[in-house]
């Protein structure tokens, strides 16, 4: 009898001790695929300044524009939460987007060689942004999910593991995708 409730503690504690195991390596995957927007988010941010020096001269008159692209790359230097970034990220789809509408009227600008090498590198940078937001909603999803399942559930709970967020974007107009235009 002894032989049986010792049998039956070990499976319990694999059991939970492989719970607790998958639990942190999703969660440690969320944690990554954040990791791998947030790299991508940066390297759209260090363009930036090349793209606002590029068009600064033929759009003087728009200097409210290239004000808060400055702005919002300082912001996103010091924002310390995902949530911050993501609002930083739709405003700054926002304005790039200006940015670029705003240079279809430059016909010099769209013609210039460094614009149009930054332009491709936005668009790839924006391809890869999109790719990264997909991989970490979906490592949000396989986690969060494997938070509400039984018997995972109970063992997410006694160690304190909580839910992330998905990456959404509150903005319709942030929605949409950067119009890159040559």
């Amino acid at each position: 009898m002894g032989w049986i409730i010792l049998a039956i503690v070990v499976v319990i504690a694999i059991v939970i001790i492989v719970i607790y195991n998958n639990l942190v390596t999703l969660r440690q995957r969320v944690q990554n695929a954040w990791s791998q927007i947030d790299v991508q988010l940066q390297r759209r941010f260090d363009l930036i300044p090349n793209l606002v020096e590029t068009v600064k001269g033929y759009m003087t008159h728009e200097k409210e524009t290239l004000t808060k692209v400055t702005d919002l790359r300082s912001a996103w230097s010091n924002a310390q939460s995902v949530e911050d970034k993501l609002n930083l990220e739709n405003e700054l789809s926002s304005t790039l987007k200006t940015i670029m509408a705003v240079a279809e009227n430059y016909p010099n600008l769209k013609a210039d060689q460094s614009f149009n090498n930054l332009q491709n590198e936005l668009s790839d940078t924006e391809d890869k942004i999109s790719y990264s937001r997909q991989f970490y909603n979906d490592t949000v999803t396989i986690y969060n999910t494997k938070l509400e399942t039984f018997p995972s559930n109970l063992i997410a709970s006694i160690f304190g593991f909580k839910a992330s967020t998905l990456f959404n974007v509150d903005n319709e107009e942030a929605k949409k995708a950067v119009n890159v235009k040559f």
